[in-house]
């Protein structure tokens, strides 16, 4: 055995790593060759068990690291329950009044006024009763007419009456001269009975007389026919004159009654706007408005519905007769029943997209407010499915892999994880049809 397989240890390979240690611990020749090679091998030996200590070591923490986090990081649930699981679809509209009657400034027949001053308004806000006067306008035009119309009447009923008068004594002067031309024939018919007994010249001047009385009397029964049409016409154009100007103050007396507007039915006064100088502004006392011009409104509020619009997405879980959910904006914390009554057959186009329709649908509000008025903005929440008794999880807390879906639920101190069948869902929460039981603690 030459110097050189001495020097790197018995059956040591050639180019070993215990080269370096054994020329450090020993010389590698005499009698302390057998010690060093004794001290290599243990120090090799020491040194695989420390290295496997420490790889066991971080096998161990870097396997305990996860759970810590995840127990860290999980949020325990309250004990599963059964309950009720209901999915919405939500809506988006403005309420309106089902009966509603809105004030407008008269429209007045036969006036030439213009634009009609308010001088009283009811106050935005109040409730009336059938009845209760809701605005004035400025009557003194028409008052006026009325009371010129009716001079104008009396002074023809007047006339009426004195034409009358002259007409009968008229009658009476002509029935007077009738009589004495009828006096006058029977008197020359007596004459013409003498002329047997008189001479020529006079029993023809008789028969000439009686010719005469007769032909006077005649003309006095044609004049007299004529005499009463043309008095019968002047007091027809009279009755004709009164009579129109008694319409005329009978309607200027309506016009100035229709000045006052009262309320025909119960209900909330609500005010409308009208443009003045560079926007819009409420209508007050004092200003002229023009006739149609809509001043206020009364809505009742035993009645409203909201109108929203329905996704076509949507339309198919939307059926008349669901019951909803109405949420005013302007009051969170009201809500009130309500029922789908209508849904328009024909879509019109949406407000993203010309592809996507968008169908009108009528959502009647069950019982009153004194909150609830027209044109508020409302959130529909309409019933589409129910199922009763489920146990309903979180959707976050679902986790699918594949076919198969599982949650976490606490296993004594631990957290196992459970495979679930799943039913119904809706945006946050998901139905567990198997695979969990009540009073579970599902974790998050």
């Amino acid at each position: 055995m030459g110097g050189g397989q001495r020097g790197r240890g018995v059956n040591a390979p050639p180019h070993s790593n215990v080269l370096p240690y054994t020329r450090m611990i020993g010389p590698s020749k005499g009698p302390g060759r057998a010690a060093s090679v004794l001290l290599t091998r243990g120090f090799r030996a020491g040194a695989l068990m420390l290295v496997l200590a420490a790889a066991s070591a971080g096998c161990r923490l870097l396997g305990a690291a996860p759970v810590a986090a995840a127990n860290a990081d999980s949020k325990a649930l309250p004990p599963l329950a059964r309950r009720d699981f209901v999915r919405h679809v939500r809506l988006t509209g403005l309420t309106e009044a089902t009966r509603s009657y809105v004030v407008t400034t008269p429209l007045l027949a036969g006036s030439n006024e213009g634009s009609m001053v308010i001088t009283k308004l009811v106050p935005a806000g109040s409730s009336v009763k059938a009845g209760d006067v809701l605005v004035e306008f400025d009557r003194q035009g028409q008052e006026k007419q009325a009371r010129d119309k009716k001079a104008e009447y009396d002074d023809l009923v007047q006339q009426i009456a004195q034409k009358k008068a002259e007409q009968d004594a008229a009658v009476v002067k002509d029935q007077s001269e009738m009589a004495q031309a009828a006096n006058a024939v029977k008197k020359y018919e007596l004459e013409v009975l003498k002329n047997e007994m008189l001479s020529r010249i006079k029993a023809e001047q008789n028969d000439q007389d009686l010719d005469e009385a007769r032909a006077k009397l005649a003309a006095l029964k044609t004049l007299y026919d004529i005499k009463r049409a043309a008095a019968a016409a002047d007091l027809r154009i009279l009755e004709i004159r009164r009579d129109r100007a008694k319409a005329t103050m009978d309607h200027a007396q309506a016009n100035a009654q229709a000045m006052t507007v009262r309320a025909p039915i119960p209900g909330l006064v609500v005010p409308r706007i009208t443009w003045r100088g560079n926007g819009p502004t409420d209508i007050q006392e004092g200003d002229e408005m023009f006739p149609g011009a809509p001043v206020l409104q009364v809505v009742n509020q035993g009645s409203m519905l909201v109108r929203v619009r329905v996704n076509q997405a949507d339309l198919p879980f939307v059926r008349v007769g669901q019951s909803a959910v109405v949420h005013l904006d302007a009051y969170p914390d009201l809500t009130m029943s309500g029922r789908v009554e209508e849904i328009a057959p024909i879509g019109v186009k949406g407000s993203f997209s010309n592809r996507l329709r968008e169908f009108t649908a009528i959502v009647s509000v069950q019982g009153s407010n004194p909150r609830l008025m027209p044109d508020l903005t409302a959130a529909i929440d309409v019933e589409v499915e129910r199922v009763k008794d489920a146990l309903v999880v979180p959707r976050a807390t679902v986790e699918h892999d594949g076919q198969t879906a599982r949650v976490h639920v606490r296993d004594g101190s631990g957290v196992a994880a459970r495979q679930v069948t799943l039913g119904p869902a809706d945006e946050v929460d998901v139905v567990v049809t198997a695979g969990l039981q009540p009073g579970e603690v599902v974790v998050q």
